[in-house]
């Protein structure tokens, strides 16, 4: 069985390693008649898409500033920042592989036997986060004396910007993607029009008090998916540095790898391959990697130049409210 680990002690580059895995993938797929690793080489696919031509980030970048700089316009008291970025390979080779063991074994729980390929394939043909964006929003104190009240006004903002988003970026080339129900709004902030592209994780917030609105939007130009997502500053701090940060995520992640009991080894050989490349990645040890670009201490200890492992920044604006900025009239 190939897998993304035997790749990465060659001291290539990221693109060549990306290449030469997924030319291997493909061959070892069309000889065993591998459907989800033929999925899996068209998803490494739109991965070198991104990294071989990305000329079209630079366009694509500019009409998110233009959405900044009405921002600044309209909401001059508000602070705020955008950043934008290309998921890693090894996050995104970590997904795909989490998306089959949690697929096959959900459906063996419930079912006692194992999903068709049909319905498999289908859910691997859902990755629409390769590109994301975020615009993280905060109401400074200073604007408010009571506090329950900035907190409010800073919720009634983000609402107001998601209403306002999609209708902006469709006029710049941009379709904004059905949610199909999932997470769908119950907020009487968010527009009726609207509502059913959101994902919506503030009205239905889950167990480790994850906040966020999630949006996707298809490039019309670069015919790419990228997910937009909005959340105020305290949201951001519990994604990033509170109980929904990435180590909880990745640690949730690894145990949901890690369910093996129910499924006896060979006996579903998708489960098998999928297990065995996400346990691989999990248990890499950062600091032997041999990765043009890339080097690490340890796996707290990284210096990753090249979008290896915790993707590529494509865009990072601040801006300040007029308070901050000592621009009071």
């Amino acid at each position: 069985m190939i897998t993304l680990n035997d790749y990465l002690y060659s001291g290539d580059t990221i693109f060549r390693i990306l290449q030469n895995y997924m030319d291997d993938l493909r061959k070892e797929a069309k000889k065993n008649r591998n459907e989800i690793d033929m999925i899996h080489c068209n998803f490494l696919l739109q991965i070198r898409e991104l990294l071989a031509h990305n000329d079209f980030l630079t366009a694509q970048s500019q009409q998110i500033r233009e959405f900044y700089k009405y921002m600044a316009r309209e909401y001059p008291f508000l602070a705020f920042t955008f950043r934008g970025r290309i998921k890693s390979l090894i996050r995104a080779e970590e997904k795909f592989n989490s998306y089959i063991v949690e697929d096959i074994y959900n459906y063996y729980e419930k079912n006692g036997s194992y999903p068709p390929i049909a319905e498999l394939k289908q859910r691997l043909g859902c990755f629409r986060d390769l590109i994301a964006y975020r615009i993280v929003i905060s109401m400074p104190k200073c604007h408010y004396e009571d506090e329950a009240e900035r907190e409010a006004a800073e919720i009634h903002c983000l609402y107001d910007i998601a209403n306002i988003l999609p209708g902006f970026l469709e006029e710049r080339g941009f379709t904004a993607e059905p949610a199909n129900g999932v997470q769908e709004s119950t907020s009487h902030l968010m527009d009726e029009t609207i509502r059913p592209y959101y994902r919506d994780y503030i009205s239905n917030h889950g167990p480790y008090e994850y906040q966020s609105l999630h949006i996707t939007f298809y490039d019309n130009s670069s015919r790419s998916y990228m997910e937009v997502q909005l959340r105020t500053k305290a949201m951001d701090d519990v994604a990033e540095i509170g109980p929904a940060n990435h180590l909880g995520y990745e640690k949730r992640q690894e145990n949901e790898m890690s369910r093996r009991e129910l499924i006896p080894v060979g006996e579903n050989r998708y489960f098998d391959e999928a297990y065995e490349r996400g346990m691989r990645l999990l248990n890499l040890e950062l600091s032997k990697l041999d990765v043009n670009m890339f080097s690490a201490e340890n796996n707290s200890l990284i210096n990753d130049g090249c979008g290896l492992y915790r993707g590529r920044l494509i865009l990072p604006y601040e801006h300040l409210s007029r308070f901050q900025n000592d621009l009071i009239d």
